[in-house]
């Protein structure tokens, strides 16, 4: 897929299921029950034991199929080995331009992390296709989402942290292009993971058309 192509799929999904875990065979059985519920993208953080491994795991079984992200990418050349295990797109917590560099001249999408106006921008500026805003949840949560879009509506923002199923339309209604949700959807509810799927993109979808 084209970096403008997984950019719409993220969009279109509305959720990026973040999976960290204390071993591979934890983190790949998260994944498979990702996509066994019908939600068609992963995140595989870099805290996971074998998180590259994973991903080239992941890239080789579920294929063309499912969007295949790397989590918590700090600099250019982890993000380097995880492109080349097969993700398509990188998540960072915080910005770090050699890693934005990097995935512009790869082609590959990448969500940078920040958290003020002035690190939202410079993220934006060097290149970042979505910017996830992180720690989310501890400094305003959807409001601050709103207090950002206000003089910064061009940027599509992902925000991560304090996410779950009765803030979720809040965060939408608040201008985020999309929702970074880890433990709430893919530890906690694995059994009932595909029911939560489609409350989270069913309240996406219908705050998106009544906004």
């Amino acid at each position: 897929m084209t970096k403008q192509e997984v950019a719409d799929r993220i969009v279109e999904i509305g959720i990026v299921p973040v999976v960290r875990a204390s071993s591979p065979k934890q983190a790949a059985q998260a994944a498979a029950a990702v996509c066994a519920g019908g939600i068609p993208i992963v995140e595989i953080t870099m805290t996971v034991p074998g998180a590259i491994e994973v991903i080239a795991q992941l890239a080789t079984t579920a294929g063309s199929q499912v969007l295949i992200g790397a989590g918590t990418v700090l600099d250019a050349e982890t993000a380097q080995r995880c492109i080349d295990a097969g993700a398509q797109f990188l998540v960072s917590p915080g910005f770090d331009p050699d890693t934005v560099k990097l995935a512009n001249r790869l082609g590959k999408l990448i969500m940078a992390g920040a958290l003020t106006p002035t690190e939202v921008i410079a993220a934006w500026k060097a290149g970042s296709d979505f910017v996830k805003i992180f720690p989310c949840g501890s400094v305003g949560g959807a409001n601050y989402i709103k207090a950002l879009k206000a003089p910064l509506p061009q940027v599509p923002m992902v925000p991560t942290g304090g996410i779950n199923l009765n803030t979720a339309a809040d965060f939408i209604r608040a201008g985020s292009a999309a929702l970074g949700i880890g433990g709430e959807l893919v530890f906690r509810l694995r059994p009932r993971i595909g029911q939560r799927k489609r409350d989270y993109t069913g309240r996406a979808k219908l705050c998106r058309h009544c906004s």
